[in-house]
């Protein structure tokens, strides 16, 4: 898979990461769709396949590992990579443990985020 060209989805409640990784993303050449709602995003998700999913934890509703587990149940070969400004190494142990391609602290630079999705993008072939 090129980085180039891949579907994106973003989740996080706060509309200003939304629209900040949407901005920088898609001036690189990604094609991103962003959700503030995860039970939104749940539903794209099962008409779409993104290549990648971005995913904040904390979130009312539908959490980030919850958005992962849905994922995983499919059993898609999208990768997931959640954002989280608690985070803990529980919190990445269990993440990874239940299929998370990488985790990211909050806060980080947009140019971060891309370095982790060019990985998960590379190792996709």
């Amino acid at each position: 898979m090129s980085s180039r060209g891949l579907d994106i989805c973003i989740i996080d409640d706060e509309i200003v990461v939304c629209k900040r990784l949407q901005q920088y993303l898609s001036k690189i050449g990604y094609s991103v769709e962003t959700f503030v709602d995860s039970q939104t995003a749940i539903g794209r998700i099962n008409e779409k396949r993104f290549d990648i999913v971005v995913t904040d934890i904390r979130m009312d509703n539908i959490d980030g590992m919850q958005v992962l587990n849905h994922i995983m149940e499919k059993g898609e070969s999208t990768k997931v990579i959640l954002i989280t400004g608690y985070a803990t190494i529980e919190i990445a142990r269990e993440a990874q443990a239940k299929g998370a391609f990488d985790f990211i602290s909050k806060p980080f630079r947009p140019q971060d985020l891309k370095e982790v999705i060019d990985r998960a993008a590379q190792l996709a072939g």
